[in-house]
């Protein structure tokens, strides 16, 4: 069973997502209690390959209120959990010109955080508005159909 924590709106309108993948992520405890209030903002993070890990950057994940002096910085790298396999399949994507690793969901599986980390490759402008002219298409397909 999956609840949906967040969701990061601008990863498939800005990226072409060609694969993603499931990972864990090392959090504090203060953070858990966050992410189960809700509090969490994904919209301008990004993933990045460091020494053989994998790191989440700029994931703001607000202080917990009752934490006070247990609660870590909102802002800081955060480890995802990959094995070894997966990175070197990751770093072999990655080094192809143009991709990049942006988290697209934050959720429960479980009792346990997932990421879905996508693989993506950035969009042009006239990409974006081919795709907000089918969107529009298919809506109004939907509607003269009801």
């Amino acid at each position: 069973m999956q609840k949906l924590i967040a969701k990061n709106p601008t990863a498939r309108h800005n990226y072409t997502v060609t694969d993603t993948i499931e990972t864990g992520i090392v959090l504090s405890g203060t953070e858990i209690k966050s992410l189960r209030n809700g509090k969490v903002n994904i919209k301008d993070c990004y993933a990045s390959i460091q020494n053989g890990e994998v790191f989440i950057h700029s994931m703001h994940i607000s202080p917990y209120e009752q934490g006070n002096i247990y609660n870590k910085d909102p802002l800081r790298d955060r480890k995802l959990l990959l094995n070894k396999n997966e990175i070197r399949k990751l770093v072999g994507l990655i080094k192809q010109q143009g991709y990049t690793l942006i988290p697209i969901s934050l959720y429960f599986k479980g009792s346990f955080v997932k990421v879905e980390l996508g693989i993506c490759k950035g969009k042009k402008l006239y990409d974006k508005r081919e795709d907000l002219k089918k969107k529009d298409q298919e809506r109004d397909i939907q509607r003269h159909l009801k």
